[in-house]
């Protein structure tokens, strides 16, 4: 799946926490956040710790794989590719 919105990983989050026949407060426990962490994230919260949700999807064996058309080389950003996060982030709110 790819993923392009808060809402595609939390999606992903809930599809692989319920495949593991884990709840939320257990997936909570196990990332170390609450439960309404996990509610949140799950329904697409845009401004979470990308720490916590590496953390997240570490326990569920979720691997995240950056790739690219053109190769690894293209992977690699110049100012000229710089991303407008303000931008991405306002996006992502109007949608909701």
């Amino acid at each position: 799946m790819r993923i392009r919105t808060p809402i595609d990983l939390g999606l992903v989050i809930r599809t692989r926490r319920k495949q593991l026949g884990l709840d939320q407060r257990t997936l909570a426990e196990r990332v170390g956040v609450s439960r309404q962490w996990i509610v949140a994230i799950e329904r697409g919260k845009t401004s979470a710790a990308v720490g916590l949700l590496l953390r997240t999807l570490q326990e569920l064996g979720v691997t995240l794989d950056a790739t690219s058309p053109e190769g690894p080389k293209k992977l690699r950003r110049d100012a000229s590719d710089a991303v407008d996060i303000d931008a991405v982030v306002d996006r992502a709110r109007a949608k909701r």
